[in-house]
């Protein structure tokens, strides 16, 4: 009966491992292919996480920064993160790395608790230190999306557990975009696109005035 739950609990989890891989694989594959016809150069500033990264289609323009490095993929948690982490980190020499991911894992599930969120973050932490030990890492804020609205406890929560783990580490810093996207304690209206989810310009704007100096000092 043993033998049974644990091959049991390894089919399981291939199963999971394998989609988690077949979401992503077209963008990560296409990172790899941009590599290898020219590999990118030591020293820039990485942005890595989810779609609130990955549309920033004006983020060299937007920050006047032509070093600016984006490898994030659409719908990515923590957790693809961690498993895609020699694709989209591992691999490179960055000057800084600059991270927003963690909105997904919240809206996942009900059941992911901002603890999970934040124990996630520790692991991903950790494995960059490892590899980086001096680089500069940035966590961008989880942001106030009108359509998660109704979640908005749970990712005050998150910020907040992951801002008190990073005020006390060296060359970390947590960018807060939270209150700057709120009016009249909501989010504002007109600076997301029609699926009140992901960002127009307007939105991109409030980022670019919290991390520009961050971006090109």
């Amino acid at each position: 009966m043993k033998k049974l739950l644990f091959y049991l609990s390894v089919f399981l989890f291939s199963l999971i491992i394998s989609a988690q891989e077949n979401q992503f694989i077209n963008e990560i594959k296409a990172f790899r292919k941009q590599d290898s016809i020219q590999k990118p150069q030591d020293g820039m500033l990485l942005f890595i996480g989810s779609s609130s990264f990955r549309l920033w289609k004006d983020v060299k323009s937007d920050f006047n920064n032509s070093n600016i490095l984006n490898r994030a993929f659409g719908g990515a948690t923590l957790l693809d993160l961690i498993y895609f982490q020699n694709d989209v980190v591992l691999n490179y020499k960055p000057k800084k790395i600059f991270i927003y991911c963690g909105e997904n894992d919240v809206a996942s599930s009900e059941k992911v608790t901002p603890k999970m969120v934040f124990k996630r973050y520790k692991t991903f932490y950790k494995t960059l230190r490892k590899q980086f030990p001096d680089t500069p890492i940035l966590f961008v804020s989880l942001k106030p999306a009108i359509s998660r609205w109704h979640m908005k406890d749970r990712m005050i929560a998150t910020n907040k557990l992951i801002h008190g783990f990073m005020k006390n580490k060296k060359n970390a810093v947590f960018v807060d975009v939270w209150d700057a996207m709120l009016d009249n304690g909501e989010p504002k209206k007109d600076i997301f696109r029609e699926d009140n989810l992901h960002m127009n310009s307007k939105g991109y704007d409030i980022w670019v005035e919290k991390m520009n100096t961050l971006v090109n000092d």
